[in-house]
């Protein structure tokens, strides 16, 4: 049973910087910012999740049985990630390849302490815990001083150091792997698949919430995400929803098709309709929709998968995205666990057919997705869900040291490898900006 206490909330940005720094003393935390983006299914511009009264952290064997029996039993907000590499509890599948950050294939975790912030209206739902504890904790966010130096920079981050970053894949690798890529595609094997490079640095300290914070300013994503789990942590500027349920209906909003912003408005406005009247990036987008639409076929009700929006552009503060939504009716009875594992890896991170692309991925790419082009978000109490895509994130174990982020692009059969290798800088761009 949770308490429930409900606020007015005068400088909301203020308070979610407050919030968020408050939330650092807890071993577990999830902290969810739309940045007040307009999007077309919001149900909060902030939620904060913290301080675990259950969870559960397993491999990929059996996690999504796991993770439906968890969901079963606790019939409460969860909160909590799905890596990329539960394809092998899906699929017969492997993962093989380098991985630095040792992060669980899945967890999720029940919290003590929940805030959720829409427009100024807060409301906070604490588990088993009195209305004095939340008044104090209140109190505590509303008056919290961020440490700072004379130069208004925080202590943490001029107690950390830039990291050394290094590239995975070479450039002529990376050409080489694309036109391998391209080799399947002409064969049939593939029509269309994402290809991702890792960047890393090793014996790195960050401080990961300031780095999150430089990360959210420059990006004002609408899926921004900072997770904690002990050592490990996810800063995240994600621009994609993976997939949201509300009640009966099932919303996916894949990205493919990306272009540059430019300073001058004329330039901007030309970058945006080049993207939208782009046929390579277009037919990116159709593949991957007839993909999500076959996936959300599997728990959807007889011919309620549609397209209410089709290549749509949207304008994010680093670049112009295409973006697709497509939806579906699901019966009362249906799992959401059932939803997430048919739909699971998303398309945008993997390809067409689905499986072929990613037994391709793995055999070209050098390290492990891991939780890069999985999915963060939340279960409610009453079976609604809501996942992100994370991607443009970066992820960090302090325990080993060691900090990755990676990018990719979507290679078709009108891929130009010079132009993909490109594209995945652009989108490193905001990640070497906010280390440097």
């Amino acid at each position: 049973m949770r308490t429930v206490i409900r606020k007015e909330i005068n400088d909301t940005d203020r308070f979610k910087n407050q919030l968020l720094y408050w939330a650092q003393a807890f071993r577990e935390v999830v902290f969810l910012d739309s940045n007040h983006y307009n999007q077309r299914y919001s149900s909060c511009d902030c939620v904060l999740a913290v301080d675990a009264f259950t969870s559960v952290k397993t491999d990929f064997n059996n996690a999504f049985d796991d993770l439906k029996q968890y969901q079963q039993q606790t019939k409460d907000w969860l909160f909590g990630y799905l890596s990329y590499d539960l394809k092998n509890d899906i699929e017969d599948l492997q993962s093989n390849n380098f991985d630095g950050l040792d992060f669980p294939d899945l967890f999720f975790f029940q919290p003590k302490k929940l805030f959720l912030l829409k427009d100024n209206l807060l409301e906070i739902q604490y588990l088993r815990l009195c209305d004095d504890e939340i008044e104090s904790d209140f109190e505590d966010i509303v008056t919290y001083q961020q440490p700072t130096t004379d130069n208004n920079v925080t202590l943490s981050a001029v107690e950390g150091q830039q990291p050394t970053i290094q590239q995975r894949i070479s450039r002529e690798s990376y050409l080489a792997k694309v036109n391998e890529m391209l080799s399947h595609i002409h064969r049939g094997d593939i029509y269309e698949a994402n290809f991702c490079m890792e960047f890393y640095a090793e014996n790195t300290h960050i401080a990961p919430v300031d780095i999150y914070r430089k990360l959210n300013t420059i990006s004002r994503p609408p899926f921004a995400t900072y997770f904690k789990n002990n050592h490990q942590y996810l800063l995240c500027a994600s621009p994609e929803r993976y997939l949201r349920k509300e009640g009966n209906k099932v919303i996916s909003q894949p990205i493919k098709g990306t272009a540059k912003r430019h300073l001058d408005k004329v330039s901007d406005e030309q970058s945006k309709t080049e993207l939208a009247q782009n046929p390579k990036e277009r037919s990116e987008n159709v593949m991957i929709v007839d993909l999500v639409r076959n996936d959300l076929s599997h728990t959807a009700t007889k011919g309620s998968v549609i397209v209410e929006e089709l290549c749509e552009i949207y304008s994010f503060d680093q670049v112009h995205q295409m973006i697709s939504t497509i939806v579906s009716a699901v019966e009362d009875a249906t799992s959401p666990i059932e939803i997430l594992k048919t739909t699971f890896p998303m398309g945008s991170m993997t390809g067409a057919p689905k499986i072929s692309a990613m037994k391709i991925i793995e055999h070209l790419e050098e390290t492990k997705r891991g939780l890069y082009s999985g999915a963060v978000g939340y279960f409610t109490p009453n079976n609604d869900f809501d996942f992100n895509v994370v991607i443009r994130s970066i992820l960090y174990n302090a325990k080993n040291e060691y900090l990755s982020f990676s990018v990719g692009s979507a290679i078709t059969s009108q891929a130009v490898p010079e132009q993909e290798y490109e594209e995945c800088l652009l989108k490193a761009k905001a990640m070497f900006e906010v280390l440097s």
